[in-house]
């Protein structure tokens, strides 16, 4: 059973919200929960030089529904798999709704490697066709937001019982690996568990992900951490870091700023 939660800075971090900023995130129905991490909200207000909103990688899709656009087409986007961290400044007023993917899974709802757009952003409808707008009108019609998590769950069940799409054995059971290895398993030991060569697993992963097991590893190791240190107590630093075989505590700061783009005792006081 998948125990994978990743984690974004406004549930880290409580005094980032305010009555100007919001983000919530919501559960997605049992019969979704293989595919759906979660739901979220971002309303934002306009003020000053505008709020910095932080994005972390998380080994997950995007898909991103603006409610305040002029259009459906206009209002829907995938964003890829991401690397590093993001930082946007909220100029203006902002009212998003977000589908988070596990990529594991990914394929079977988009039909396809979500490879294509690995780092990037796309239009929904480039993806989904007529299909991007059914979605958007079941979501930004809706008036409130559970309506709006109805609306798409009715959506995406529907989907995915038309689909058939079973998706790479290899890649989904090699997730499962990383998962619950908390994303300390190694790619020779991977392919060891596996029965693969390394290099026909790299193949795999960049094939379906746009990325090599190493580096989605290392996102996987650096959530995963985050959901302890979200738990526990940053005094705890360095036996985390021997838990999750860094070198070193020095190492795991390292680790850590590369996909938060800050250190873990400006986070977690």
């Amino acid at each position: 059973m998948r125990r994978y939660r990743p984690l974004q800075p406004p549930v880290l971090q409580n005094g980032l919200q305010d009555a100007s900023y919001q983000y919530r995130e919501f559960a997605p129905h049992p019969l979704l929960a293989p595919y759906v991490a979660c739901y979220w909200t971002i309303d934002a207000q306009a003020s000053g030089e505008g709020r910095l909103h932080r994005i972390l990688p998380d080994g997950c899709i995007d898909l991103i529904l603006d409610r305040r656009a002029s259009s459906f087409s206009q209002g829907a986007i995938a964003a890829g798999l991401m690397t590093g961290y993001e930082t946007i400044r909220l100029l203006s007023d902002y009212a998003m709704f977000g589908i988070r993917f596990y990529s594991d899974h990914a394929r079977r709802l988009f039909g396809y490697p979500v490879s294509a757009w690995t780092g990037y952003h796309v239009r929904l409808d480039e993806i989904w066709g007529s299909e991007a707008r059914f979605l958007a009108e079941e979501a930004l019609s809706a008036p409130t937001v559970p309506e709006t998590i109805a609306g798409v769950e009715r959506r995406l069940l529907r989907m995915l019982h038309r689909t058939d799409a079973p998706g790479d054995t290899l890649f989904q059971t090699g997730m499962q690996y990383l998962y619950a290895s908390r994303g300390t398993i190694s790619v020779r030991a991977l392919a060891e568990q596996l029965g693969y060569s390394e290099k026909h697993l790299r193949r795999t992963f960049q094939q379906e992900l746009g990325m090599s097991p190493k580096e989605l590893s290392g996102i996987i190791r650096f959530q995963s951490l985050l959901g302890e240190l979200h738990r526990g107590q940053p005094s705890r630093l360095a036996d985390l870091a021997v838990q999750y075989g860094y070198y070193d505590q020095s190492h795991l700061n390292r680790h850590f700023q590369r996909y938060y783009g800050l250190a873990p005792t400006q986070i977690f006081l």
